[in-house]
């Protein structure tokens, strides 16, 4: 951990070292405002350049600082940043790559901001249930505007350079040296614009709107969010500390943006989302697992095109996969092929895929009835009824039809691995890969490892989890895996409350008001009852049956994908 210096000709060069993504603690910071102070000190000194050590500017604030305690002692980030703000040198901020977070902090505190093509811009700290707390609240909109700035944050949002060029984030973009560009940079403002605090900007409200605007603006953002105390409490926060960047002085905004930061980080929804963050990052940690290189997945395939398949194999797509999926029924690959078809049209009509993008992705998904397409798929994931007799079947004519080397995976919710991959002549490359419906838009992927699976078929799976850009989550081969398993007990409960008389909608509506995306009935109609029927099937006892399901699967209200379930559905609607 050390801030390197260099000089050159009146221009010092801090190179901010703290691996592994020069993330800034509160030691960190320490080190850099003592460095700052030097430079001040400094006579021969003009001008200072931030860049971060090994093509990397800075990870932002380090997220363990923020349970820790802070005394009158400690240097804080918004101590060092104070530094650079009350500092009489030109400061040029040189982003060679991402500068997220604490990190666009800083560099919105230098005087100008030079980027590398392709470097990410943002303050997505609303993703961890707070807001930006070292001055982002306040210069972000006094250099872009209260408006877009708002928006910027409050989608958690990142821009690429040329993007974060365009709204004025940045001054210059480069494609090479970016140091050598900032060091230009600040010889050239040294003769004309040595200081130029964004501190010491107007506000403007931003997309042509007159400063009368802002409680109107305000009073929007506020009803756009989450209530409260329903997922919405940082929005909140963050919205209020916008309008003071407006209202206050900038060191009274500063204040004001610190003690909402304080609130935010106190809050049980952050104390959350932290939990989940350093959750997820533990998540490719495998006890025992050996280093191995994984296999390249080039191309994939898929036994059975209902909605799971479908899903599964638009998930391949967007990745940039070829997938070839298998599946019999002519009639129900017709509806597979207007499902995938609609789904891309979707994200066209959103802006978020161009019609030749969603063309190039549409021709990488090929139907076909023949399994004989599949000979040279590198993995291939079976996606048929949750009936171990019928995946049996499956998996023992797939392994002699397939290459060797290739993969096979179940995408099985409860049903043992080790059963699955007994009929195969190589368990060493069997696994369960679980996607969660919808495939195509849920971020969970459950890898269950069975007793067999080798290191190799695991890490090619955990590869492939951040490829598909799912969460992946290693599962030990037991019913239900660890998901299903956790919510055996919560969907016997919420059927008990219908016999009992509740409505569905009732149930739904309360479990909604505790902060879930969607209640239990929801959820079934939109898995499909078949599955949550064939699942009862497989648990026998251990999850006890219930009449009300079993009446559903033999009237064939099978969710959303029939019309009706425990909700009727208008045609080609998701919403009961």
């Amino acid at each position: 951990m050390r801030v390197d210096t260099r000089d050159q000709n009146g221009v010092r060069v801090l190179t901010l070292d703290n691996p592994p993504v020069n993330a800034l603690s509160f030691a960190f910071s320490a080190l850099l405002q003592r460095a700052v102070r030097d430079a001040e000190e400094d006579n021969a000194i003009r001008a200072v350049v931030l860049v971060g050590a090994n093509g990397l500017f800075s990870g932002g604030a380090d997220v363990n600082d923020f349970n820790a305690e802070i005394t009158p002692e400690t240097i804080t980030i918004r101590d060092a940043l104070a530094s650079i703000e009350l500092g009489r040198k030109t400061y040029v901020a040189a982003i060679e790559s991402n500068a997220l977070g604490g990190a666009l902090e800083l560099a919105l505190t230098c005087d100008y901001r030079i980027a590398r093509q392709g470097a990410k811009l943002g303050l997505p700290e609303i993703r961890l249930g707070l807001i930006p707390g070292a001055g982002g609240t306040q210069r972000l909109p006094r250099l872009i505007g209260a408006q877009p700035a708002l928006e910027m944050m409050l989608k958690g949002e990142s821009v690429d350079a040329d993007e974060a060029l365009k709204r004025g984030l940045l001054d210059e973009v480069v494609a090479d040296d970016v140091v050598a560009a900032a060091i230009a940079v600040a010889r050239r403002a040294l003769e004309r614009e040595p200081k130029r605090r964004v501190s010491e900007r107007k506000v403007e409200i931003g997309a042509g709107l007159a400063a009368f605007a802002l409680p109107f603006v305000i009073a929007q953002a506020h009803k756009m969010v989450p209530a409260e105390d329903r997922g919405g409490y940082a929005a909140h926060k963050l919205i209020d500390a916008v309008q003071a960047s407006f209202e206050l002085s900038f060191p009274r905004g500063l204040a004001r943006e610190f003690r909402l930061f304080d609130e935010c980080v106190r809050s049980a929804p952050s104390f959350a989302l932290r939990h989940l963050f350093f959750a997820e990052r533990e998540l490719a940690k495998i006890p025992g697992l050996e280093p191995v290189q994984p296999l390249e997945i080039k191309s994939a395939g898929v036994i059975g095109a209902g909605t799971m398949g479908s899903g599964i194999a638009i998930t391949f797509a967007n990745a940039g996969i070829p997938v070839t999926v298998v599946e019999p029924a002519d009639e129900q690959v017709e509806r597979a092929k207007q499902m995938v078809f609609g789904m891309f049209m979707h994200q066209v009509q959103r802006g978020r895929l161009t019609q030749e993008e969603a063309w190039n992705k549409g021709r990488s998904i090929v139907f076909t009835g023949d399994r004989a397409a599949l000979r040279d798929c590198d993995l291939v994931i079976e996606a048929v009824f949750e009936n171990l007799d019928l995946k049996k079947t499956v998996f023992a004519e797939l392994d002699a039809q397939v290459q060797p080397n290739a993969i096979l995976a179940s995408n099985t919710s409860t049903l043992d691995i080790d059963e699955m991959a007994s009929v195969t002549k190589r368990p060493d490359r069997f696994l369960g890969l679980h996607f969660f419906a919808p495939a195509n838009i849920m971020k969970l992927l459950e890898i269950i490892r069975g007793k067999e699976t080798s290191a190799q078929t695991l890490t090619t799976a955990l590869k492939l989890s951040k490829t598909l850009r799912k969460i992946g989550v290693v599962s030990g081969n037991a019913f239900g895996f660890i998901g299903n398993r956790m919510l055996f007990d919560y969907a016997r409960e919420a059927v008990r409350l219908i016999e009992e008389g509740v409505t569905p909608y009732r149930v739904d509506a309360i479990v909604k008001g505790f902060g879930f995306a969607m209640g239990p009935f929801s959820m079934f109609d939109l898995s499909g009852i078949d599955v949550f029927w064939h699942v009862q099937q497989a648990a026998g006892q251990r999850l006890g049956r219930t009449a009300i399901v079993d009446r559903l699967y033999k009237e064939k209200r099978l969710g959303q994908k029939a019309g009706r379930g425990f909700y009727k559905y208008a045609q080609g609607s998701r919403d009961p």
